[in-house]
């Protein structure tokens, strides 16, 4: 097996006298698909947010293509190249869908504010090649007819995967997604199911919570069960779902 793009050793989260996350490790390799699942309380958004960058960990270390990542600020994360997704659609209101996910170029875009302001020919160069990849993303993720459409005519299944082409245009090598079946039918899912699926192809890894066991279990190579802060498994979906421990967490 190849070197792992993420991994994370002995991570832990304490907030109070809680001990929320404890002595986590795992691994993610590039184009691989893995699944955190666990009860309510289990510690799965802590981590989520730990690896994610937004908190910071009480313990432990997250390596991201060898170098620590533990203490970065959280755009640093994304600059690095670990984006994600939110449960909550979050678009800018008053922008288009082609402009929303342009905002998500923003890391990766060598503009000065000067050059910006004084509408420089580079500036406006690189406003162009920003909306040609912005097409690209719509278009992958399905959305290419609501390309300069206003973002309130958007769905809600739609709205989620705008969050994703957004995440997309950071240039991840790393992207989390956190619940993203929730709340969508059953026909959204399946499509959402496909421009994951078609992420990891593209040599992305992606770190998956969802308590939607059968969209997950169909889509993950491997599967991590936490349970009150701890991990109780590890393996692919059909071992994780005939493991005691995990049956005994959730019943």
């Amino acid at each position: 097996m190849s070197t792992p793009l993420l991994q994370v050793s002995g991570l832990g989260r304490r907030f109070g006298g809680l001990q929320a996350v404890a002595d986590l490790d795992l691994v993610v390799h590039e184009s691989e698909i893995l699944g955190v699942i666990g009860p309510n309380g289990a510690g799965k958004s802590t981590s989520f947010n730990m690896i994610a960058g937004s908190l910071l960990p009480s313990a432990g270390q997250i390596l991201f293509q060898g170098q620590a990542m533990a203490g970065l600020p959280a755009h640093e994360f994304a600059r690095r190249g670990i984006l994600r997704t939110f449960q909550h659609n979050k678009p800018f209101a008053s922008m288009s869908v082609c402009e929303n996910v342009m905002v998500g170029m923003h890391t990766r875009l060598d503009l000065s504010l000067w050059q910006v302001l004084a509408a420089a020919p580079q500036a406006w160069r690189v406003e162009q090649g920003a909306r040609e990849r912005a097409l690209e993303l719509v278009e992958f993720v399905g959305l290419l007819e609501w390309l300069d459409a206003d973002v309130a005519t958007l769905s809600f299944g739609q709205g989620r995967l705008l969050e994703i082409a957004r995440a997309l245009a950071g240039q991840p090598r790393l992207i989390l997604f956190d619940e993203p079946a929730a709340g969508l039918t059953h026909a959204e899912c399946e499509r959402l199911a496909q421009v994951i699926t078609n992420i990891a192809a593209q040599g992305i890894a992606v770190l998956l919570i969802e308590h939607d066991m059968r969209f997950l279990m169909a889509l993950a190579h491997r599967v991590v069960v936490l349970n009150f802060g701890r991990k109780i498994a590890e393996g692919t979906p059909a071992q994780v779902q005939a493991d005691p421990a995990v049956m005994a967490a959730y019943l």
